[in-house]
């Protein structure tokens, strides 16, 4: 008897399965999103950090199922890469141009999948490339430095000789000539986004041949420079977020990259409408791409003030 009556609840069980009863995935229906860190993952207070904010607000604001890799858990970007997909995410962001080849390599593989690059271009079908108009902000970044500059020497730190860094290098010596043609500008490629302490030693060596504004464009390299600045008593410009918390005493402004409001407008016009933009976008002051954090630590009279905002301006609309 005992048998016969488990033999009709698993029957029923089954018949009320095959009705459409069975619990479902809170996750279907939902779009996915997968993001593959740049090379030093979350805490680079630069890059990777920014990324993570336009990511955790797609999740909060628009209910986005959201997945990220660090490098130092996958071992290379390939297996990162392939990992996203193959966890059925709709779109996979790659964060920087190293990862470029392996994406490229995987993209061929899944010829299907929505891939977006930061900083970088692919010829890749599936791969949207995102860049951003880098020499235009750091032309606004050059202009201020050259403005406040009492010694009228100023510098500029890169994290590697490749083009998306170089160019912040000439936006900042463009803007800074602009104000001072005979203007000084020391510049030095640590070839490192991830040592603070070679960024504190370059900020000193310039810092001792008399430059009292340093800019650098090296991730976490670039925080031992605003670190060393505020030790030494002078004046620097922070890179891609607001970098002031980081040296309260010292950092003027920073020149934002927006890649956080980038990625959340790409993931909202794929939820909206299931495609995003192909091939190449460039983002600039005209697309809010880049531009500058409020001002801080000055103590400017309002002509002084006043001057600096209206060649601020001027620049900003002529590039726009």
């Amino acid at each position: 008897m005992k048998l016969k009556l488990l033999i009709v609840l698993t029957t029923a069980l089954l018949i009320l399965t095959g009705c459409g009863l069975e619990e479902k995935n809170p996750l279907d229906g939902k779009v996915k999103v997968g993001v593959m860190l740049s090379e030093n993952g979350l805490g680079d207070q630069s890059f990777s950090d920014l990324a993570f904010k336009g990511l955790t607000k797609a999740r909060d604001e628009e209910d986005i199922v959201v997945e990220y890799l660090e490098l130092a858990e996958t071992g290379t970007y390939e297996k990162g890469f392939r990992e996203l997909v193959e966890s059925g995410n709709d779109l996979v962001f790659a964060l920087g141009f190293t990862g470029q080849q392996e994406l490229e390599k995987v993209a061929l593989d899944f010829p299907d999948q929505k891939f977006v690059l930061f900083d970088a271009v692919s010829e890749a079908a599936n791969i949207t490339s995102i860049t951003f108009k880098e020499d235009e902000g750091s032309m606004l970044a050059g202009i201020v430095a050259a403005t406040v500059s009492n010694s009228q020497v100023i510098g500029f730190i890169g994290g590697m000789e490749v083009p998306v860094i170089q160019r912040f290098e000439q936006g900042f010596i463009q803007g800074a000539k602009s104000v001072n043609p005979d203007i000084v500008i020391l510049n030095e490629y640590a070839n490192n986004f991830d040592d603070d302490g070679l960024g504190a030693e370059i900020a000193s060596k310039m810092i001792d041949d008399k430059a009292d504004v340093l800019y650098s464009a090296a991730g976490f390299t670039g925080v031992g420079m605003l670190k060393e600045a505020e030790k030494r008593g002078i004046y620097a410009i922070g890179v891609d977020s607001d970098q002031y918390f980081y040296a309260e005493q010292a950092v003027i402004t920073s020149m934002m990259k927006n890649i956080d409001s980038a990625l959340f407008d790409i993931i909202l016009s794929y939820k909206e409408s299931g495609a995003i933009q192909s091939g190449h976008v460039e983002l600039g002051l005209a697309e809010n791409g880049v531009g500058l954090a409020p001002f801080r630590v000055l103590e400017l009279t309002d002509v002084e003030q006043g001057k600096l905002d209206a060649l601020i301006e001027q620049a900003a609309s002529e590039l726009k």
